[in-house]
């Protein structure tokens, strides 16, 4: 039987209640190094019985891969889980290939790839920030919710600038965001903004790709195929969607500096959730996982105590002097 122990939020304007930590599914595409459908099967099952309700994935995470193992797995499991998926970052599409069309036929795709007739949630996946001002896209998202092949939209998005340009449009249900103890700018007025908006807010990189895991070393060693080999220093893509923008060896010694101040009875990891959970405009986080254990580790992050306003304060404050100036990209 499921255990119900995540405690459950409302996501912005949708309405949908879902866990407060997800399961980010990136890692089921391959693109953290190979993953079997064995491996794929055990994680969405202990995701299932550790009480997660919310997936996200995306159609480009594994070409595809990541959906058709929640739609082929997880509907069996949860047929009432909640899915979000993406569009924006396929081939043709990134960079200037949006169109009604090109957004239509993605999400038929989708829809194929989950086995579902209607997307729960559909996100803009870090798609150009030209593309965001123009407009037309969040209208093209509009058609597609009128015509019943979504029910809710969203987007994900690199910077505050870009999240500002989302926020203008008052239909938008949730904004995912990178946020963690690398990546404290939302705290300054983002997150501030989205609650009066209705925006629910979303969290990927909750660990800074395992960098607040506190379990890597200057020897640690990463697939060819997974993200923190090729992109460590932006090389494919945004390098904030690696280690947070943080080069390997710096985040090392912040994060040996932040371990200090971990209260006694909470991993590294799970401090580095929690901390995120304190803010109440967050819905969810959506840490990845490599195997079973690791769901079962992040789903307990729910029920731990509440970390001590002072020690918030003490994080924002180091973040400030400390770590926002080693972060390599615009955020």
């Amino acid at each position: 039987m499921p255990n119900h122990q995540i405690e459950k939020r409302i996501l912005g304007s949708s309405g949908l209640n879902i866990s407060e930590v997800g399961l980010g599914c990136w890692q089921l595409g391959g693109d953290f190094g190979p993953v079997s459908e064995d491996k794929a099967i055990a994680i969405i099952q202990q995701a299932v019985d550790s009480g997660i309700t919310f997936f996200d994935t995306a159609d480009v995470y594994g070409a595809g891969v990541s959906e058709a193992y929640l739609g082929e797995h997880l509907n069996k499991l949860l047929p009432e889980a909640v899915i979000a998926t993406k569009y924006g970052r396929w081939q043709g599409t990134y960079p200037d290939g949006y169109s009604l069309i090109d957004l239509t036929d993605s999400i038929k795709r989708a829809q194929d790839r989950l086995q579902r007739d209607v997307i729960d949630l559909l996100q803009l996946h870090c798609i150009p920030k030209t593309v965001l001002q123009e407009g037309k896209i969040f209208d093209w998202l509009r058609e597609a919710q009128q015509q019943g092949l979504i029910s809710n939209f969203g987007a994900s998005v690199e910077t505050q600038a870009e999240a500002e340009i989302c926020l203008q449009h008052s239909d938008l249900s949730s904004l995912q965001i990178i946020f963690n103890l690398l990546r404290q700018k939302p705290v300054e007025s983002l997150l501030t903004q989205a609650q009066q908006n209705d925006v629910g807010i979303i969290v990927r990189l909750p660990l800074a790709s395992g960098m607040l895991s506190g379990k890597f070393n200057p020897q640690t060693q990463f697939a060819e195929s997974d993200h923190r080999n090729y992109n460590k220093d932006g090389e494919a893509f945004s390098v904030g969607e690696t280690f947070s923008g943080i080069a390997f060896e710096k985040g090392l010694e912040i994060v040996d500096s932040i371990k200090s101040r971990v209260p006694e009875g909470y991993s590294m990891a799970q401090f580095a959730m929690r901390w995120i959970l304190d803010h109440p405009a967050v819905t969810t986080i959506i840490p990845g996982a490599s195997g079973p254990q690791q769901v079962i580790q992040n789903a307990q992050v729910s029920q731990l105590t509440r970390i001590e306003k002072q020690l918030h304060q003490q994080l924002f404050d180091y973040y400030k002097s400390d770590i926002e100036q080693y972060i390599r990209c615009e955020i």
